[in-house]
């Protein structure tokens, strides 16, 4: 299941490396629109071409560092600022390029914000904003109060869609690792309620067997009789335990199907999964019954233990169960020791089983038994 939590952290992170990719290019053409309109000198043209490319190469590898945590400011970090900060400077700002340099340093800001503290980040937003409205209003002459509007509500705009666009992956991330932690809970609570009930059954017997087993052994050389009625008793106390457990592995193998169908959905509810039945179970014996139970609890811990599920759809007619999920992850993966102990068991009972991807993107568990 760890696939769907990075795909959306790749969609999330390919669409800025898209959107910086196209804001690098609308550079380039602009700085090329001024050389060619005699704004830029062609020296400055060509060292303007080079810090934008450089900047837009950094961009994406301070995203992707400061993505998964908050990191401490680094040397990648002041090397884009102060990149900005050279073309904003050495660019005319009566030019075509003017509003893409102001939206570089805004764009620096923004990623500053992920590797700064809310407070560190105001403060240097507030900063750069007000020196580029006095830089900006002296050379060109417009009044600086209209550009500092302009200028705080981009840095407001891009570094709030930055935090929120980390805080949305942060959220993916975190309930994928809860659903994980549920699933695998309902794993370990089964074999703890199996673990527990064969305590129960043999802690106590083996005890006592083991204490007249010792008694016996005192007394084999003091009173034969006695001994030998202690080792009856053993035997009969052995025959007891061994009869209970069989009981219990009995019971534990005798599923019911209603209520495999019932736990499943459970599980996979609480796994965030949405579970959709559709069973018609009239006139299956009860050993179809108890195979196809096998066969929907099998499915069920596949889907938890192996697969990035969120739905599934179980449907049973004629004796055929059909699970369907979308959680395929490893399309080349071989079945597991579950699935081949179920392939057995429904192969020995003259039944059919397959498991596997389907061309849409699915998972299909298929199991037919005799009905």
């Amino acid at each position: 299941m760890a696939t769907r939590p990075d795909t959306a952290r790749k969609l999330l992170l390919y669409w800025m490396y898209g959107t910086m990719g196209l804001v690098w290019l609308m550079s380039v053409v602009y700085i090329t629109g001024d050389a060619v309109s005699g704004k830029l000198p062609v020296g400055t043209s060509v060292v303007n071409a080079v810090l934008v490319t450089g900047f837009f190469v950094l961009s994406p590898m301070l995203l992707t560092e400061a993505f998964e945590h908050r990191p401490k400011p680094t040397l990648k970090l002041l090397a884009a600022g102060l990149m900005s900060v050279v073309l904003f400077f050495t660019s005319p700002l009566d030019g075509a390029s003017t509003a893409m340099w102001m939206q570089t340093l805004t764009l620096w800001m923004s990623l500053a914000a992920l590797y700064l503290p809310l407070r560190a980040t105001i403060v240097l937003a507030a900063s750069l904003s007000a020196g580029v409205a006095a830089y900006a209003g002296f050379v060109t002459g417009q009044p600086w109060q209209s550009i500092l509007l302009i200028e705080a509500l981009n840095s407001f705009i891009m570094i709030a869609a930055m935090l929120v666009w980390r805080w949305l992956w942060w959220v993916i991330r975190d309930a994928h690792k809860s659903r994980e932690a549920r699933a695998r809970l309902a794993v370990a609570e089964e074999r703890l309620r199996f673990a527990r009930d064969l305590h129960d059954l043999l802690g106590h017997s083996l005890s006592v067997i083991t204490l007249k087993s010792e008694l016996a052994a005192k007394l084999a050389t003091k009173d034969t009789d006695r001994a030998a009625a202690e080792m009856a008793a053993v035997r009969a106390l052995a025959g007891e335990s061994l009869f209970e457990v069989q009981q219990a592995v009995h019971g534990y193998q005798a599923l019911d199907l209603d209520e495999e169908l019932a736990g499943v959905r459970a599980a996979l509810e609480a796994a965030g999964a949405s579970c959709v039945i559709e069973a018609s179970t009239d006139g299956l014996s009860p050993s179809a019954r108890m195979l196809l139970a096998w066969a929907v609890r099998e499915g069920g811990t596949n889907i938890l233990k192996h697969s990035a599920a969120t739905r599934c759809v179980i449907r049973i007619d004629e004796g055929v169960l059909e699970m369907v999920n979308d959680g395929v992850t490893d399309l080349g993966a071989a079945p597991g020791s579950g699935l081949r102990g179920l392939s057995e068991r429904l192969l020995t009972e003259g039944g059919s089983f397959s498991a596997g991807p389907t061309q849409g993107g699915h998972f299909l568990l298929r199991a037919a038994v005799p009905a």
